[in-house]
């Protein structure tokens, strides 16, 4: 897996300049293509009108450059059956076509569907996140996935994980026992709620240049985000 430096959240929102926008949720426009399967929330939330901090506020570092010309925004859960099978099939292919190449910048939001261990893994990876290394960390869980409500996510492997990407284990537990991080986290399921999401992990697809937002929902193939990359490149 490649690693991109990662920046904070501040670089993104100065460069893309939004200031009073406001996008309805009937005004996203979403993808073509079957839906591949996606985990679901038993509860339909219903939409309602949210503005750009909608996408970007209570995030992760941005992964890439900061004025890229797209930012594509995930909402997941470390749990997520389908959040793993994108992170083996496809994240690895937009990184090293889109995000290297400094097209495209990527932030991760959490949306904790699926039990407490979501949240403890959520919450290991941001406090990695103040050690520079929320990525790496990211990365980790997704590579020791091993399915959903099975333990593998809890509070004992997370902390073999943080000693696995060397961190500074005083300060990661403290950060950990302080559940510094709980509102932020809370905050961006509240996020995924009124953007209507229904499960994870879902996508939005934002041009800085035209703040053209497009989803995409579910596991989708590499070529369905290279095709909305390519027509928001090409505008």
């Amino acid at each position: 897996m490649l690693h991109v430096p990662s920046l904070t959240i501040g670089a993104i929102v100065s460069g893309i300049c939004i200031a009073v926008v406001v996008f309805g949720i009937g005004g996203l426009s979403g993808t073509p293509e079957p839906l591949i399967e996606k985990q679901l929330v038993e509860e339909q939330i219903e939409p309602v009108q949210i503005t750009m901090e909608t996408f970007f506020d209570n995030s992760s570092p941005i992964l890439g450059n900061p004025n890229a010309e797209i930012t594509l925004v995930e909402f997941g859960d470390y749990q997520c059956h389908f959040c793993n099978v994108y992170f083996h099939n496809t994240e690895h292919k937009i990184f090293e076509n889109y995000v290297m190449e400094g097209k495209v910048n990527v932030i991760f939001k959490d949306y904790t569907i699926i039990g407490p261990d979501s949240v403890v893994a959520a919450h290991a990876a941001h406090c990695a996140g103040e050690q520079g290394k929320f990525w790496e960390y990211h990365n980790t869980l997704y590579n020791n996935w091993d399915g959903e409500e099975t333990g593998w996510a809890g509070q004992e492997n997370v902390v073999r994980f943080a000693q696995e990407n060397n961190l500074n284990m005083n300060q990661f537990m403290d950060c950990n026992n302080e559940l510094k991080y709980q509102n932020l986290i809370a905050n961006s399921n509240s996020d995924a709620q009124s953007l209507g999401l229904t499960g994870t992990p879902a996508f939005f697809v934002i041009s800085t240049n035209s703040q053209q937002v497009q989803t995409i929902s579910g596991a989708q193939p590499f070529e369905v985000f290279e095709r909305i990359f390519n027509s928001m490149l090409d505008t």
